[in-house]
């Protein structure tokens, strides 16, 4: 995989390994004590914790999975690190036999640069919910989304 020579290569390099299955290039994107916190919040602080959750994940959850770049914007925090966000759209999920509908997640890169090359410090993805503004845990324990604007508004 070719070398990310700047902080808005990160998205893109992050869905070539995901869509060539590829958790060891994938993981290569993060520096040795990096953090990577998924959707639902489970937490992985180093590069070996994230490739072994990430070659699980495209074995078994996201094998026919294809993961697309949408928006990418940078934030420059100084010339050696940068702040990534991107709109990702992932297809092909499956569970099982079942192919789950499209799912639209912002994953937010921290990187930092090591000479002419950048690495990932630190990931955290999350679900994009159109329509809501937040989450409810019901009382039986079911996480649904909310927006309270539709209540505000009657």
């Amino acid at each position: 995989m070719r070398k990310m020579t700047q902080p808005e290569d990160m998205p893109h390099r992050f869905a070539e390994a995901w869509n060539l299955r590829r958790a060891d290039l994938l993981a290569g994107l993060f520096l040795e004590d990096a953090d990577f916190v998924n959707v639902v919040g489970i937490w992985w602080d180093k590069r070996s914790e994230i490739e072994e959750a990430h070659a699980y994940g495209l074995r078994v959850i996201f094998n026919r999975s294809t993961l697309r770049v949408g928006k990418v914007k940078v934030k420059s925090l100084g010339e050696d690190y940068a702040v990534v966000h991107a709109r990702m759209r992932l297809s092909g999920q499956t569970k099982g036999e079942q192919t789950a509908g499209l799912r639209f997640t912002l994953f937010l890169f921290v990187l930092k640069k090591d000479r002419d090359h950048w690495y990932c410090v630190s990931a955290q993805n999350t679900d994009i919910v159109a329509g809501a503004e937040t989450n409810i845990r019901t009382e039986t324990g079911v996480l649904e989304p909310a927006d309270y604007r539709r209540s505000r508004s009657k």
